[in-house]
C-alpha cells in the first residue's frame, strides 16, 4: 500500500471487531487502469445483460410496498418487467409479467392490489400464485392446443430485511450466499417498518456505472459540493470492502470536512443540522467539534420518550451516513429514521443513459420533529405518515429532478463526465484509496463477465 494511510481511517478504534462499526480488513484489489469503453460499448452492454442482469440478485421492491395478499408491484429490467406479488400466506412471489397466452402485459400500472390477473387482451385469468385459473372460451381450443397453456413464469424471489430480492438465474447461489454484507447489518434498520414517502425516476445521460461511480465515494465532494464542507466529514470516512462485490463508507455528518481549519466555530450549517435532528441549536453552547455527539445524545433521548429502541444502534449510526453498496446496482443511505434506496438502473437501448431510481424510506413515529435526513431532499410538505404510497415521478432526460442540491449537482455533473470518458485522451480512471470501492465493485463485474464464471 506504499505510504498511504487508508488503514487508519476509522470511525471509532475501539470498536469491538464483531461490531458492524468494526473497521475492515483492507482488500488489494490491484492498481491497473480499466479500459474506458466498459462506460459506452454497446458489445459491453450486452455481455452485462447476458451474465450480469440476468445472473445477480437484484433489488425490487420493499416489502411495506406490498402489505397485504393481493398487493402487487412491477420492477422494470432494460426490456424485462417482473410482477411482484403477495400470496395468501402472506409469502412473496415474482413473475415475468407476460401472459402466456400472446405475451400482451398482464397489468400495466406499477402496483395496486388485485384478486386475480386478468389479461387485458383475451381475458385469460391468472391466480395470486402465478397458477391458470381459466382460458376464455376453453372449448375453441383443440385439447392438444389447450395443454399447452400454462401458469405465469415465475422469477426466483428472496426477502431479506424487509426488501425483495429477485433473480432471473433459477440456478443463481442463494440470496445469503451472494449479499455480502455480514449477518444483522440491513436487519438493524428495520427498514420493514419502514415507508416510501418519495419514489423519483430520473433518466440522466451517463452509463449506470458512472452512476455507480460518482456515489460510491466522497472524493469528489470538496469540488462539486462545497456547501457540504461545514456539516460532513468527507476525508475521514470509512470505507469497507465485503464479499461478493459489497461495501460502505461511514461519512460522518454534523462534523466539519477535515479540509476546514477551523473546528472549533459553530456555523449555520451546523445550527441547521442540529435543528434537523430536533434539537434547538440555541440551547448549545459547545464548540462545532461536539455538535455530532450532541446530536447523538439527543437521539437517545428521543428514542427512549418514544420506544424507538436506539440501543441497537452505535452512537455513529445515530448521525452518521452509513452508504451500504448492494452489488451489482444499489446503494442504501442508512440511518435509524429512514433510508436512501437509490437503484442505477441501466437504459434498455442506450449504454450511455441511466435511470436514477431513488426511494425515501421513513419510519413514523409520534413525534412532529422527526424526520428523515435533510440531505435526501425530500421537499417541504410530502405527507410522511405513511399512510398512501406516493405515485412514483417520472422525470425526462434533461429536467431535473428536485433531489435536492447536492444531487441535483450531481445529475449536472454526469453528463459531462460521461462525454469526457468517451475521449480519446482518456485512457482510463485512476483510482485512490478514498475510491477503493469503485475498484472493488469494478472487480466484481469482472468476474460476472468472466466466461469462467
Amino acid at each position: 500500500m506504499g505510504n498511504n494511510v487508508v488503514e487508519d481511517w476509522k470511525i471509532d478504534s475501539e470498536a469491538p471487531e464483531q461490531s458492524l462499526e468494526a473497521k475492515q480488513a483492507w482488500i488489494d484489489n490491484g492498481s491497473e487502469q480499466l479500459d474506458p469503453s466498459r462506460y459506452y460499448d454497446r458489445d459491453f452492454m450486452g455481455r452485462e445483460w447476458e451474465r450480469l442482469w440476468t445472473r445477480a440478485w437484484l433489488i425490487a421492491v420493499v416489502e411495506t410496498d406490498i402489505p397485504e395478499p393481493g398487493d402487487y408491484s412491477i420492477f422494470r429490467l432494460l426490456s424485462e418487467e417482473i410482477l411482484v406479488v403477495r400470496q395468501e400466506d402472506r409469502s412473496v412471489r415474482a413473475f415475468y409479467n407476460v401472459c402466456s397466452h400472446r405475451g400482451n402485459r398482464i397489468v400495466q400500472s406499477d402496483r395496486g392490489s388485485l384478486a386475480c390477473f386478468t389479461c387485458s387482451f383475451h381475458s385469460w385469468c391468472y391466480n395470486l400464485d402465478g397458477s391458470l385459473r381459466s382460458i376464455t372460451d376453453r372449448e375453441t381450443f383443440r385439447d392438444e392446443v389447450a395443454t399447452q397453456a400454462r401458469g405465469l413464469s415465475e422469477v426466483r424471489c428472496e426477502t431479506k430485511a424487509g426488501i425483495v430480492f429477485v433473480n432471473l438465474d433459477e440456478n443463481a447461489p442463494p440470496l445469503n450466499e451472494r449479499i455480502g454484507l455480514p449477518d444483522g447489518y440491513l436487519e438493524a434498520y428495520q427498514i420493514d417498518k419502514m415507508h416510501v414517502v418519495r419514489h423519483v425516476v430520473s433518466e440522466w445521460a451517463a452509463n449506470w456505472k458512472t452512476g455507480v461511480d460518482a456515489f460510491y465515494e466522497t472524493y469528489h465532494l470538496h469540488a462539486v459540493h462545497p456547501e457540504t464542507q461545514p456539516v460532513m466529514d468527507d476525508l475521514a470516512v470509512q470505507s469497507d470492502l465485503y464479499p461478493h462485490g459489497a461495501s460502505r463508507m461511514i461519512v460522518p455528518l454534523a462534523a466539519k470536512s477535515q479540509r476546514i481549519e477551523d473546528q472549533d466555530s459553530m456555523d449555520p450549517g451546523l445550527e441547521f443540522m442540529m435543528g434537523d435532528a430536533g434539537m434547538d441549536p440555541s440551547t448549545y453552547s459547545g464548540s462545532a467539534s461536539g455538535v455530532r455527539r450532541a446530536i447523538q445524545q439527543s437521539k437517545r433521548e428521543r428514542s427512549a420518550r418514544l420506544g424507538l429502541g436506539y440501543e441497537r444502534f452505535t452512537d455513529g449510526q445515530l448521525t452518521d451516513s452509513w452508504a451500504t453498496g448492494v452489488f451489482p446496482n444499489v446503494q442504501i443511505g442508512c440511518h435509524p429514521e429512514g433510508a436512501f434506496l437509490m437503484r442505477f438502473m441501466p437504459h434498455p437501448t442506450d449504454p450511455e443513459r441511466f435511470f436514477y431510481d431513488t426511494m425515501t424510506l421513513l419510519r413514523p413515529a409520534d413525534d412532529p420533529d422527526y424526520k428523515v435526513p435533510a440531505w435526501m431532499g425530500l421537499p417541504e410538505g410530502t405527507d410522511t405518515s405513511g399512510k398512501a404510497r406516493p405515485n412514483t415521478e417520472h422525470v425526462p432526460l434533461g429536467e431535473p429532478a428536485n433531489l435536492g442540491l447536492v444531487m441535483d449537482q450531481d445529475s449536472e455533473l454526469l453528463p459531462e463526465l460521461q462525454k469526457g470518458i468517451r475521449s480519446r485522451g482518456f485512457k482510463g480512471a485512476i483510482w485512490g484509496e478514498q475510491e477503493q470501492r469503485l475498484r472493488h465493485f469494478h472487480r466484481e463485474l469482472d468476474h460476472y463477465l468472466s466466461p469462467l464464471s
